[in-house]
This record gives structure tokens, sequence and C-alpha cells, in this order.
């Protein structure tokens, strides 16, 4: 079959990609912005990349054209599927149709922390040797794809709430129908989509209604939004997580400074010591749900942590870039105020007195419309210093007034300058954007490199 993708360099579509030319497909597909990790998976997976929308992509008329939840009415392209007739279909109902039949899914669901847990889940799947498949939303460093169709029944999938396509405007994850659900979290985010939170519980119940009753949700002991959601009815048994002092079926005790250490505890019975490179609050909130979710298939919580000991977590998550004249370089994918308070305190936790410097990028929908403009500042305080950039697109404006420690920026390149000039050694600087962020990592190595 001849499958061609619009919108195939996201990372949910780009995982769709390599699983379609793994089964036998003939994959191609459009793109408006090419950018690695995506078009580096995708390229070395011999996928046609076309840069840019255009009818004349439908030349070689496809079998199928698979329509990314970013494209809508308009677009070029879209309106040539339309016109000439072709099949089509959204990622997360191929997915479905074609992946997910009989099959034992695992889905990870939540505002935060949706691709790191079910990074740790399929890799702790993969240690215990179940050869689980998997689409994951970024590129896992045990794996180094994004996704693989696995050689078993189970298949781990990170379970977006964001709409499936612009004629299913349904959440994707209402598509994979789980035996296994985890529930991270629940924040009001995606303000492009949903009017408030009550909006993406309504979502998120839909999807607690296709868990069978001999599958198991595992959600947090102390989230009240995800509390309000299981109120509205649950069939399936459920387990708790907690990284706190909340009862819970599975807890931690004696947490380490930046949590790069902790022992895990299931109903009062301990399973075993992690000892880790990640660092924060929430990757123990993460490790716990993918223990919880692993054990659902028969692996015991000490092979979890023995995997987990050796879990190298994600592309752009946290993910340590190098180290320049003694300046630490991290890039990670924080777009929300809750993501970054947490990854800039586990990294706080982790290297003491050293300067923190975070360099942030405001990007996604939800932060260009200003929703989180209350929240962003404060979620800053454990970095030093902030370098700031604003693109023109953004509708707000920020009070800076008690924050002497930030710099705004609406030009990259001084940007760049400004920091380089900044920093010294035993600097920690992260870079923070859901997206490219204009080549950002690779500028500031190569002047850092030529001090």
């Amino acid at each position: 079959m001849k499958v061609h993708i619009l919108g195939i360099c996201g990372t949910f579509m780009g995982g769709l990609a390599v699983l379609a030319k793994r089964m036998g497909h003939s994959v191609t597909g459009s793109d408006a912005n090419v950018y690695p990790p995506m078009s580096t998976q995708l390229e070395a997976e011999g996928i046609q990349l076309m840069q840019g929308y255009c009818a004349d992509n439908l030349l070689e008329k496809p079998d199928v054209v698979i329509i990314g939840n970013a494209l809508s009415r308009g677009n070029e392209e879209v309106e040539a599927v339309l016109n000439q007739a072709i099949p089509y279909t959204s990622g997360a109902q191929w997915l479905s149709e074609h992946v997910l039949q009989n099959r034992w899914v695992l889905a990870v669901a939540g505002t935060h922390g949706k691709t790191t847990t079910s990074s740790m889940l399929a890799w702790i799947l993969e240690y215990a040797e179940k050869s689980p498949g998997f689409l994951i939303g970024g590129v896992p460093l045990n794996f180094g794809v994004s996704a693989r169709l696995g050689e078993s029944d189970y298949f781990v999938i990170e379970a977006d709430e964001y709409d499936t396509a612009f004629f299913d405007k349904r959440s994707k994850f209402v598509h994979y129908r789980p035996k296994t659900c985890v529930l991270n979290n629940l924040e009001f985010d995606h303000a492009d989509i949903f009017d408030d939170l009550d909006a993406i519980k309504r979502q998120f119940h839909h999807l607690i209604r296709t868990v069978p009753s001999n599958g198991l949700v595992i959600s947090p002991a102390d989230n009240v939004a995800l509390d309000d959601v299981l109120e509205q009815g649950c069939w399936t048994p459920q387990e708790s997580i907690s990284d706190g002092m909340e009862a819970a079926d599975w807890t931690i005790q004696n947490v380490a400074a930046g949590e790069v250490a902790f022992d895990v505890y299931y109903q009062g019975a301990l399973q075993g010591h992690v000892n880790w490179s990640l660092t924060g609050k929430h990757n123990v909130s993460n490790a716990l749900a993918a223990i919880a979710a692993a054990n659902h298939v028969g692996v015991s919580g000490q092979q979890a942590i023995k995997a987990l000991n050796e879990f190298r977590n994600v592309k752009r998550r946290m993910e340590l870039r190098g180290v320049i004249n003694g300046i630490s370089l991290y890039d990670d994918f924080a777009h929300h105020p809750t993501a970054i308070a947490t990854t800039l305190s586990g990294l706080r936790g982790k290297v003491g007195d050293s300067r923190i410097i975070a360099v942030l990028e405001p990007r996604s929908n939800t932060m260009k419309m200003g929703v989180h403009k209350q929240t962003l500042l404060p979620s800053l305080a454990k970095a030093d210093k902030t370098f700031l950039y604003l693109a023109d697109d953004l509708s707000w404006d920020l009070d800076l007034t008690a924050y002497d420690n930030i710099e705004v920026f609406s030009d990259l390149a001084q940007l760049i300058k400004s920091l380089c000039e900044w920093l010294k050694p035993e600097d920690q600087v992260v870079f923070m954007s859901n997206g490219g962020f204009g080549g950002i990592h690779t500028k500031v190595e190569a002047l850092l490199q030529s001090k």
C-alpha cells in the first residue's frame, strides 16, 4: 500500500511513518517544518520527505492519506485530497485499525510526563524480554527510535489528549482502547483546543470509558482533576501512586537530593532502590507509574527498578548535549510552567550552588495565547538567570518589575551573543522549547567552542 502522511515530521506522525514503513508499506510525507530529531529518523528509514504542502505532492496518487491534526481546511494539499477523492484517515484511527488491534495496549496519558513515562515503560518491558511495540512522542535513548512494531502482544502508546484531525475533534487517545491506562496528571493546557479544564476532563473520561473491566487504571493519589474524572465513573480496577506523603499503592521513601535516588514500595513492601541519571520529583512520579503499569503485565517491581537504573531518558528531555569550557548544556522540551518548575527544581537539587541559566522560548499555542503568563515567571524561580525569547507572534506582555534576573529578547542572535558573554565555567544551561528554537543549541555550542 502507498501511504502518504501530511504533517509527517510531527513526533506522533513521524513515529507512525516508521511503523507503516516497517509493515511493508511505501511511505512518503510532507511537512512545512523539517528539523531533528524526527527528520533525521525518517531519513534513516528511507522515507521520502517533501518540504511544504502542495497538490503536486499527490501526483503519484497514494492509496491512503493520513492527515495530521495540525492540518486544516484551506491547506492546498488537504484540499487536493478532498477534491481528488483520495481515501484519507487520521493518524490515531490508522494506528488503531492497523497496529493496535488484538494487542495489549498500555497507554500513558496526562498533561505532563507522557513521553518520559512511555519511554520508561517500553524500556522496562524490553529489559524484561517482553519485546514491546511502541509509539512515543520523542526518541528514547535506550532505543534510538520513536516507534517500532515489536515482537509481542504488548504495545506502549503515548496517549495524547490533543484533537485527532480537522474532521475528528475527539482526543486522539479515545482511539487506542488500552487495557493498561496510566493517568499521570491533569492540568489546563491546549487552550487552542479546549475552552477550560472541564472540557479536558470530559475527554479523559471518554478514555476511561474505553478501558475494560479486566484492565487497570493507574493514577496519582493527589490530583484533584483526575479524581473528578474518575468520580464520573470507572469500571476498571485502580492503583494509585504517590511521590509524597499521601497513602497509595506505590510510594517512595529515602529520596536523595535532586531525586537522583529513592526507594520504591508496593503496598508497604520494599521493591528496590532506584539510582539513576534523571532528576526531579516529576520523574519520580513517572517512574512509579511505569513500574505499576509494567507490574500489570507481569514484570515485578524489582525487575522494573533494575531496568530504570539503566534508563537513559529521551532526546530533548533534559538531554545533556555536552560540556564546553566547563559549561553544561541541556536541551529540554518543557513548555508548561509546571514542567519548567519541576525540571529546574530537580536540576537545582542535583547541582547545588552552581548557576542555572534557563533559556526559554514560549512557543506552544497555549503559551502564545497568554494562558500561562501569570505562572510563567514564577516557574523560573530556581534559575539564577533567564534569557527569554519572545517572538513577534506573542499576543501578551510580561510584567518584569519583580524579576531583575530575567532578560527578554526579540532578536535571537542578540540573545545568543549576550548569553555566551555572560556564561562562565560550572554554569548549567537549560534550553527550553517545544520546537527547533532557531537552531540555538548548535549556535551557542559553536560560539563557546570558538572562545
